[in-house]
Order: structure tokens, then sequence, then C-alpha cells
């Protein structure tokens, strides 16, 4: 999977997805981008097709449910990041149970509870 790691998450979480050599993972720190405005971490997703995954619901729910088009959304809840890292994961399995990540994010959002309850629907809404 082609992700973009918010700053408000660890950007270890971005190392080590890169590590496992399956997907590619940018955080903000990896090319001097922290501090930036949503809308330009969003521009920047979408130039590089990346699914942004955050913590920061309302703001990018917005954001992303304004576009046309969009690669997908991954939200995580508030948590630790050995915990975020976990939930991620799951988020990653569930998708991949159904095919291609990549397809099925587009135009979606992934919601993941504390508990690992997945939540997977249009965004925006049809």
């Amino acid at each position: 999977m082609r992700l973009f790691i918010d700053e408000c998450l660890s950007p270890r979480i971005a190392r080590d997805l890169n590590e496992t050599g399956l997907h590619v993972a940018e955080h903000p720190l990896d090319y001097g981008g922290r501090g930036q405005r949503d809308d330009q971490v969003l521009a920047r997703a979408y130039e590089r097709d990346l699914i942004i995954v955050t913590e920061n619901a309302g703001d990018f729910r917005r954001l992303v449910g304004a576009a046309d088009l969009h690669p997908g959304l991954i939200i995580l809840p508030n948590v630790g990041r050995q915990t975020a890292a976990e939930l991620l994961d799951a988020a990653i399995a569930f998708l991949e149970a159904r095919g291609d990540p990549a397809d099925a994010m587009v135009n979606h959002v992934l919601e993941v509870a504390e508990d690992g309850e997945i939540a997977f629907r249009p965004l925006p809404p049809p």
C-alpha cells in the first residue's frame, strides 16, 4: 500500500512499514513537511497517490469528502504509537482481504476504533 502517515502519528510507523518492503509510507518528517496545513497534506497525498492515515478525523473527513476523487482515508483513534501501529496493521489486513487495497480505498474511509472494530464506507456518501 501507498500511505501518507500524518504528523499526528509517529514517524516510526512509516519507517516500520517501509522496512517491510511491502509498503510505501511517507511522514512529514521525511520531506521537511512538518507543520503543513491539512490542505497541503491533502494535495501532496493526491499528487503521490497516497492513502492518508490520521487521527485527525474531523478536518480530513471534511477535506477528503469534498473531493470528487481521492485515494482514501484511514482514521485511527488517538492512542499510543504501538497501539496505532497494531490498529493500522489490522486495517491493512482488512483491506488486503478484499483484493487490491488501493482500489478498495478509492473514495472510501476506513475507521478503526480503539477496540479494533473497523467501519468501511464511501466518502463522500453516495
